[in-house]
């Protein structure tokens, strides 16, 4: 059956639809990265706001989303004083305060 006979047979209802899913493959559905639920939201962002979030997901080999995700975290932890860091973070921190400033 084509995609027009099909949504034909979808406008029409009945039972020939019923037929129609019943007719179609199984499909194997993508497992989860993640035990943790995970609920999806949209935000709106400027265009160079988002390219800037890119090229730092990229520099360190992470997606997009799993940035964002981190950051949103540490800003909770920040707000109920129960952060957790990574060691690379605070090895930065570190070393970031360790170089001499030019007066």
């Amino acid at each position: 059956m084509n995609r027009n006979d099909a949504t034909k047979q979808f406008h029409g209802g009945g039972d020939p639809l019923a037929e129609l899913i019943d007719s179609g493959a199984p499909v194997e559905l993508p497992t989860p990265d993640t035990d943790v639920p995970m609920v999806s939201r949209s935000v709106r962002l400027p265009l160079e706001t988002y390219e800037r979030v890119r090229a730092a997901a990229d520099a360190r080999g992470i997606g997009v989303t799993t940035l964002m995700r981190q950051w949103i975290e540490a800003g909770l932890a920040e707000l109920d004083d129960s952060a957790t860091v990574s060691l690379a973070d605070v090895r930065r921190a570190l070393a970031a305060l360790s170089r001499p400033t030019a007066a």
